[in-house]
């Protein structure tokens, strides 16, 4: 069902103190913390000795202590304190989750630990470019499978009708798409031209009337995406290494799915710009902007769940379910080849 070798988010980074909290990744409950030193911690929550959760107890030092009896276990996992005994069991240990912080996010690594490799973090580009400006929300949880959520950001067409008053109008309905598989996952796009800006973006871009417009939705395994949105004056698109020097939009949107477990997703996400870097009113705004319109499609998306789950009749696939259908195939494969490992 999961890739497990790989890198998911399972918090803002701010959200872990030396308060343990409980998250829940690929089914496992896991313990966050950090140690007095600073260092976020990542632990299987439940003491070996009676399984309450570790998140039921406290950090003491660059230790947790369990709430229960006191077993104590360090930042890997393994048990230095029984109180009572001097012999420590085999036993007694937890599994650690190898656990970095970047782009102000926690990363864990879900499969083998000796696996791990910092290196295939997902890397954003202009994260500290200061001519960059940025935006995020909170999480958000969506109450649908994460492959679903996939499906939706490798589908630049649903923005004509889910998302009307703000991503997309007319010109997104009819417009053919390329399909790209790559080596880390699948890429649709397309480039629109001379067609009206959408409303979300019109308090965005730098001129004024028509635009072309490059639509770039990039999926990549586990369940990472990065949305491209391109406005230039109408007749000056088609090339995004080529773009009309200081007279053009571009939106980095950077979308990380975690799947809770089969039926339930969390939604960690910001947008990256490439004007207007310092302008908080901007911000603020396409913050706003877009929870509404992932509120949107988590409206639609979490009616797709109960809908596949109900049905009794078999579903259709249609032409715009390419590049979805595609990752889906792609995804299974390396899941296939990591069970067989």
């Amino acid at each position: 069902m999961y890739l497990r070798n790989t890198w998911y988010v399972a918090a803002w980074l701010n959200d872990v103190t030396r308060v343990p909290r409980q998250t829940q990744v690929l089914g496992e409950k896991i313990v966050l913390f950090r140690t007095e030193g600073g260092k976020p911690v990542a632990l299987f929550d439940a003491c070996p000795h009676r399984k309450l959760p570790l998140s039921r107890g406290r950090v003491v030092g660059e230790h947790i202590e369990c709430g229960y009896h006191g077993l104590t276990f360090d930042c890997s996992g393994t048990c230095v304190r029984v109180p009572g005994q001097d012999h420590i069991p085999a036993a007694a240990n937890v599994h650690a989750y190898p656990a970095v912080g970047r782009y102000e996010l926690l990363w864990i690594w879900m499969g083998d630990p000796a696996l791990a490799d910092e290196d295939a973090i997902f890397k954003i580009e202009h994260y500290e470019d200061p001519g960059w400006g940025i935006n995020r929300g909170e999480a958000m949880t969506f109450a649908c499978n994460y492959l679903y959520i996939t499906d939706n950001l490798l589908d630049p067409s649903h923005v004509a009708w889910v998302h009307q008053g703000s991503f997309g109008n007319a010109a997104c309905e009819e417009e053919p798409l390329t399909i790209k598989g790559t080596d880390t996952g699948v890429i649709v796009s397309r480039w629109m031209y001379d067609v009206e800006v959408a409303p979300f973006y019109r308090k965005l871009v730098p001129f004024d009337g028509n635009c072309d417009r490059e639509q770039h939705y990039e999926v990549r395994y586990p369940s990472h995406a990065y949305i491209k949105a391109i406005f230039t004056p109408a007749g000056t698109g088609g090339d995004a290494l080529d773009l009309p020097d200081g007279n053009y939009f571009q939106m980095d949107s950077y979308n990380f799915l975690t799947p809770i477990n089969e039926n339930t997703t969390r939604y960690y996400w910001f947008q990256l710009r490439n004007l207007r870097a310092e302008d908080q009113v901007i911000s603020d705004y396409m913050t706003a902007s877009v929870k509404t319109a992932f509120e949107e499609d988590r409206d639609v998306l979490v009616e797709v769940q109960k809908g596949m789950d109900d049905r009794t009749t078999r579903n259709i696939d249609i032409a715009i379910d390419a590049g979805p259908l595609l990752y889906r195939r792609r995804l299974q494969k390396l899941i296939n080849a990591e069970g067989r490992s």
